[in-house]
């Protein structure tokens, strides 16, 4: 699991190569400090769904564009340009901006309530449907979010 988060951090890389710092790994979920530009998040790779490789979940805090704990979604498979994106933690259900198989949160208020939300759940679901109307969803578990984005969190407030 650690090897699978590191090489999912890498994978992740500016195209610049610039160096990234591992906070730590917990559970499911690895939180990084990138230099330049200066961003902290927490990430995670969705759990595999009869062999196709999952999307990647993270929340970011990004001092210099004013951001924290800002949700990132990137979808496992391309989506129909007009179907919704919903993100689903336990009975909470949030409608996510999205542009090709990248998704956010609308606003801060969403991203807040996502985060808490995220700190009381098991199991995190992104749904909606692929080109053709086919549905598909990507879940994560939650299992060590909430230290992965405390640590993320911490590690920016602290540069």
């Amino acid at each position: 699991m650690i090897r699978a988060i590191a090489a999912l951090a890498l994978m992740t890389l500016p195209a610049t190569g610039t160096a990234r710092d591992t906070i730590g790994i917990y559970q499911g979920w690895g939180a990084f400090r990138d230099p330049t530009p200066a961003r902290c998040y927490a990430i995670a790779r969705a759990l595999k769904a009869g062999g196709t490789v999952g999307g990647v979940a993270s929340v970011a805090t990004w001092p210099t564009r004013g951001l924290r704990a800002s949700l990132h979604v990137r979808l496992s498979r391309p989506r129909d340009p007009i179907a919704p994106v919903t993100l689903s933690i336990g009975e909470r259900r949030f409608t996510l901006v999205a542009r090709d198989r990248d998704a956010f949160a609308p606003d801060a208020a969403t991203d807040r309530a996502i985060v808490s939300a995220l700190r009381g759940g098991r199991s995190m679901s992104v749904e909606t449907l692929a080109p053709g109307g086919r549905p598909f969803a990507d879940v994560y578990a939650l299992a060590g979010a909430a230290t992965a984005i405390d640590a993320a969190g911490l590690a920016c407030a602290r540069s």
